[in-house]
């Protein structure tokens, strides 16, 4: 079955999206990226250095490979942050699909400033940016950053790095049924369970960082995710039987024989 995820002009046969932070190193990030199947990685480029050619570089280090960079503005605290730091990194790089990220509440929960990833969207996508927007899961937002331009909207599962999985799966049923763009769910998958459940709900596709980084077995952790998303995807497109509050028999009585 060919069931691929397209991002504005870009397709993927993989659903499931990585993050490079919080490895032990480089080659620890490039061992699980290729292990989780994911042809995206997004890197907070604040924090890792992609541009800089005499110092270690991620970049290089994926350069043998056809997985794609997804720069993100982690650390930024307003739109004008945002919007001057993929500026650059586009000048730096040529890349222009980004994901966008602007935290309101720096110390404790790291949850979006929604009004200001709505004002740097409008700008970016009229710059020519592909937008991938993280935010609150709030099918209202959603819908203002589809609007704004986005080309996928990614709302939190639960707070960064909480591992704390899907904390309102109505709300991501509501997202999905709200906006047209894709819906990717993004912060808080602690377990490969959490990334099947995000697909479940019928999510296009998963970010997931934490989870995989900070595994004890990082590559073991990033293959489990893999199939997760995949068999998350399958029992989506299944269609799951309906929800009953009394038992039904998985045999057929009619026509049984009198012993």
């Amino acid at each position: 079955m060919k069931d691929t995820l397209k991002i504005a002009h870009k397709t993927f046969s993989s659903r499931l999206i990585v993050g490079s932070g919080k490895y032990k190193d480089f080659a620890t990030t490039k061992e699980a990226t290729l292990a989780s199947s994911a042809e995206m990685i997004t890197v907070a480029v604040r924090r890792i250095n992609i541009t800089e050619k005499n110092q270690e570089n991620l970049l290089e280090y994926f350069k043998d490979t056809n997985i794609q960079f997804l720069p993100n503005s982690a650390g930024c605290t307003t739109a004008e942050e945002a919007i001057v730091l993929f500026r650059l990194i586009r000048e730096a790089t040529g890349i222009d699909f980004i994901k966008l990220e602007i935290i309101g509440d720096t110390q404790k929960t790291l949850y979006p400033d929604v009004i200001e990833t709505i004002k740097a969207c409008e700008v970016l996508s009229k710059e020519g940016f592909c937008v991938l927007a993280y935010s609150s899961d709030d099918p209202i937002v959603a819908k203002r950053l589809e609007a704004a331009g986005a080309a996928a909207v990614m709302p939190l599962a639960a707070p960064i790095g909480s591992g704390l999985g899907i904390q309102n799966r109505y709300n991501i049923s509501f997202i999905k049924e709200a906006i047209s763009v894709p819906v990717i769910v993004d912060a808080g998958v602690g377990c490969a369970s959490d990334a099947a459940i995000a697909m479940e709900l019928g999510a296009d596709a998963v970010l997931t960082n934490t989870a995989i980084a900070m595994a004890k077995n990082p590559v073991m952790m990033a293959e489990a995710m893999k199939y997760a998303v995949i068999s998350g995807r399958k029992s989506f497109l299944a269609g799951r039987i309906e929800k009953k509050s009394y038992a039904s028999a998985s045999s057929p009585i009619f026509g049984m024989a009198n012993l």
